[in-house]
């Protein structure tokens, strides 16, 4: 057998076990009697046979072939990819909270009860909200929940509204939200210094407009510093405002999204408060609301009655249930336990360590690569690889050669009226001499374009893989193993 061998199923060897599972005291039962013969197979699995540390081994470098947040710096503009505490793992996978069943009488759930109770109190100290759903399993699904809520609002009061606006430099889901929830679109232009153009906002807003999507601060990175104005606009037809609360990291224990004028707001707990993130879940994005538009939450909330936590239902006006029983737990009480572990001032530093990150990373690399939009800059900022393409290398040659230095790429290309954009979000998780490394590293690519452009167009070269031909591999990805 190879050492090299890609497939766990190149590693079986006939006959060799992992683990050797005493004799059942189960009385046998044949399967056909309960079970479809269609449903049952006529000759055995064909299962890998290795032992344990073999096993583990394989998966474990298996892990090493992607980058991920606890191998190194994961500056992903947009998604706030900060270190996982190990804390929050070990609350979860306590048996009190991992052996719990959701079909479990409220009496013998009172502890998870308790939490999810405590946890909806904690997002409505840090948003200034009334009340907050945990219920939805991503931003995505968060920004679902509250424009249905939005329609909700305006029906009860005898309205049909066909228009949500957002901003040109909107998340993707955003505009997908909006259609998805039965509405159009209208687009906001940004001003001179990449914020809300508010003359444009002005033209856009009539009675048929049901509320504004707005992430805070925006996708440049900067703080919507009129966000009290376009409030007012909106306000000023019974609109609704929407904070995505995608770069919420920016704002914790600083300011509140109810202050700002926000009516609703997502909060993704995979982002702001350290739960995993990516590979399509579970996340939670709990929606944040004001008084008036409470009773069209998604239920069941939950209550505390005489020192006891309840389900409650709610009323008619409810948008109903959005997802199976009360959300992606396990990521409830990771968040639940990173913040407090942090507490409101360990929060604030947080925030404050998030800003001062990204600004000393934009300033180490300002001189070489342009930040168009550089005043202002919160927890992220927007780089312009521009100088760089003329003298022969694209912000994707420039992302490739990063994998080569060991680090994830930045988000590129968004958003898009930032010519080859490179976003980066180094947030609070990383130290100074992280932050050092990584801009050396930029820098030093930016040196090679002069020295040598031809292997920045060929990296990366030390990955498992190497550079494909992405839209042949978009159009006709290949997903079968070859040896």
């Amino acid at each position: 057998m190879s050492k090299s061998a890609s497939i766990i199923f190149d590693k079986s060897v006939k006959g060799r076990m992992g683990v050797k599972l005493p004799a059942s005291q189960v009385p046998s039962v044949e399967l056909s009697k309960n079970i479809s013969s269609a449903l049952l197979r006529e000759i055995p699995a064909e299962l890998p046979e290795i032992t344990e540390p073999e096993v583990v081994r394989h998966f474990v470098n298996l892990s090493t072939k992607n980058h991920h947040v606890d191998k190194d710096f994961y500056p992903l503009g947009s998604c706030t990819m900060k270190y996982n505490p190990k804390i929050n793992d070990v609350i979860a996978s306590m048996p009190g909270f991992a052996g719990l069943h959701p079909d479990q009488p409220e009496e013998t759930t009172q502890g998870a009860l308790q939490l999810m109770y405590e946890l909806e109190q904690m997002m409505k100290k840090i948003t200034g909200m009334s009340r907050v759903t945990l219920q939805p399993s991503a931003g995505s699904q968060g920004e679902f929940v509250g424009i249905l809520m939005m329609k909700k609002y305006h029906e009860k009061n005898g309205e049909n509204r066909k228009y949500i606006i957002i901003p040109e430099t909107a998340h993707g889901t955003n505009p997908a939200s909006v259609i998805l929830g039965g509405f159009k679109t209208r687009q906001v232009k940004s001003d001179s210094r990449g914020r809300v153009d508010i003359e444009d906002l002005k033209s856009k807003v009539d009675a048929e407009v049901a509320g504004m999507m707005l992430t805070q601060p925006n996708t440049l990175g900067l703080f919507e510093d009129n966000i009290e104005e376009i409030s007012s606009i909106i306000h000023s037809v019974d609109g609704l405002m929407y904070m995505d609360g995608a770069n919420l990291n920016a704002l914790v224990g600083l300011v509140r999204s109810a202050d700002m004028g926000f009516d609703i707001t997502h909060i993704n707990l995979h982002k702001t408060f350290s739960t995993p993130h990516g590979g399509g879940g579970p996340g939670a994005g709990p929606i944040g609301v004001v008084g008036k538009l409470v009773p069209f939450l998604p239920v069941p909330m939950i209550d505390k009655v005489d020192n006891e936590y309840t389900l409650n239902f709610g009323t008619d006006d409810s948008i109903g249930r959005i997802h199976t029983f009360f959300g992606n737990f396990g990521i409830l009480v990771r968040a639940w336990v990173y913040i407090r572990s942090l507490g409101e001032e360990g929060l604030k530093e947080m925030t404050k360590m998030a800003i001062l990150n990204a600004n000393y990373l934009k300033v180490r690399l300002q001189d070489k690569y342009e930040v168009p939009f550089s005043e202002g800059t919160m927890h992220e900022f927007v780089a312009s690889g521009l100088k760089q393409k003329e003298r022969g290398i694209k912000v994707l040659d420039i992302a490739k050669s990063l994998l080569d230095y060991g680090y994830h790429a930045p988000t590129i290309y968004f958003p898009i009226n930032i010519p080859e954009a490179i976003m980066m979000e180094p947030t609070e998780s990383e130290t100074k001499e992280t932050l050092d490394s990584f801009a050396d590293a930029m820098l030093e690519i930016d040196d090679r374009i002069s020295t040598d452009p031809e292997s920045l167009k060929e990296a990366p070269i030390t990955t498992p893989v190497r550079r494909l031909d992405e839209t042949k591999a978009n159009r006709e990805p290949n997903l079968r193993w070859t040896k």
